[in-house]
């Protein structure tokens, strides 16, 4: 069985890794249980992850690879930055080239950038023969829906969804979206989150960062020290067009920051995108360092408040940075689950979410893009003193759980409406399973069956 995985920007690398991490697992248990049996050698997954270079730079990719312990992707399609038009045409004429040379199995993309849809939309329509097959299409994080068609990830998320097999669902309003959309229901499949396998797994290793330090956030201690070390932080994330393209909007989010700002720092790692806007805004940068600035961009360097600018964050710095904080303001998906995890009150910076479990049981906010909403937001998130629930299935195993369905998807030749095939009869034992254990009861079912 061959499995190749699409990456191409950041937010893929969290979501994938842990799926990367489970094939490797399950492929040391093949060669530890069946080291003698020449047979079933063939029957290790052969697994190919091709990065689209969606996210060229290595503030943007090369480091998040080495914090989440990625490989070094077999193919690099070198797309680099354009328009949705110029990126998306651009990878699709890449990639047909790979998956017609590689021929795999599965086609697993992730989450809702250019690169899952143009990807998802070259196997959809490739042929390895006059009988049409093709490899099957895994969407995982699959059925999010923030109703907003002005947002380019909506567009994504739909045309991926509807062109894959396999509908791999983090929250249970993706289950309801995509029933609402006429979706088979035996291609959907609730298997939890990946982002949160990833978080998981790190959040301990995040402690080692120095960034605190770098900072100047430890009051005291050694890196590892406990929360009591750690001054009062606020961090910021803003990326979306909607939001740093358009000044008036950015200049308000900025001016709804203003009283939080002057109570404690507010840490901004600051993507691209932005950077562009600042520079055009007129708030400079220091000879591209870390610096501190006061809200009206005047550099202002040892300040204990202030916005704190820095260059975008490797995954393990950012975490450690995350976990710590007293409050979170982003316009990122991803963040409002993390946040949620961690139990980080967070205020969202746009008008819905996609991820409205985040604010059913979680501690997210929607605040807009109003001065005065965000203002009135943060102010109750500080005084926020309820519990948040982690989401069901937001347990660190969804990577298993999504290989046991590519597994048996493949093997039984046909969708399953049940997380295994109940014809291979491994389904009960498969997932009473640990995470780090697999039977040979199960594997030498498996064995029989795979071609």
């Amino acid at each position: 069985m061959k499995i190749l995985t699409v990456v191409g920007a950041r937010p893929n690398f969290m979501k994938a890794a842990p799926i990367i991490g489970a094939i490797n697992e399950r492929n040391k248990r093949v060669s530890a249980d069946f080291a003698e049996d020449s047979q079933y050698w063939g029957r290790k997954i052969e697994h190919i992850l091709v990065h689209t270079g969606q996210h060229y730079d290595d503030f943007m990719s090369g480091s998040f690879f080495n914090d989440l312990n990625l490989p070094k992707p077999d193919v690099h399609l070198g797309i680099g930055s354009g328009s949705h038009a110029v990126q998306t045409a651009e990878i699709m004429r890449k990639f047909e080239g790979v998956v017609c040379a590689e021929r795999p199995d599965v086609v697993v993309v992730v989450g809702d950038v250019n690169s899952t849809l143009a990807c998802a939309l070259v196997v959809a329509k490739i042929a390895f023969d006059s009988a049409g097959s093709r490899p099957l299409i895994a969407h995982v994080e699959a059925g999010l829906r923030s109703f907003d068609m002005s947002m380019p990830e909506e567009i994504n998320r739909i045309l991926t969804d509807h062109v894959s097999d396999l509908l791999l669902v983090t929250e249970e309003s993706g289950l309801q979206n995509l029933q609402k959309e006429g979706v088979c229901r035996n291609k959907i499949h609730f298997v939890g989150n990946t982002m949160i396998d990833s978080l998981l797994s790190c959040k301990e290793k995040a402690e080692a960062s120095t960034i605190l330090e770098d900072l100047g956030l430890r009051t005291h201690g050694e890196a590892n020290g406990s929360g009591k070390d750690i001054a009062s932080y606020g961090l910021l994330t803003l990326h979306r067009p909607s939001n740093v393209d358009n000044s008036e909007t950015f200049m308000n989010i900025l001016g709804g920051l203003e009283e939080l700002e002057q109570s404690c720092p507010i840490i901004f790692p600051v993507h691209p995108r932005t950077q562009r806007r600042i520079r055009e805004l007129g708030i400079r940068f220091h000879d591209g360092k870390d610096m501190r600035m006061a809200g009206n961009g005047e550099v202002a360097t040892g300040r204990k408040t202030g916005i704190v600018l820095t260059n975008p964050l490797g995954y393990l710095d950012f975490l450690c940075l995350m976990k710590h904080a007293t409050i979170v303001v982003t316009d990122s998906g991803g963040i409002q689950e993390e946040t949620t995890c961690l139990g980080i009150p967070c205020v969202t910076v746009r008008e819905n979410t996609e991820r409205p479990v985040t604010v059913e049981r979680g501690t997210n906010l929607i605040a807009g893009t109003s001065k005065q909403v965000i203002r009135q937001t943060i102010q109750q998130q500080l005084r926020r003193n309820g519990s948040s629930t982690v989401p069901k299935n937001w347990d660190g195993q969804a990577a298993t759980r999504i290989l046991d369905i590519l597994i048996g998807t493949f093997m039984s030749g046909s969708l399953m409406s049940s997380p295994l095939d109940p014809l291979l009869e491994i389904d009960s034992v498969a997932y009473n399973l640990d995470a780090s254990q697999i039977s040979s009861e199960v594997a030498t079912k498996a064995s029989a069956i795979v071609p």
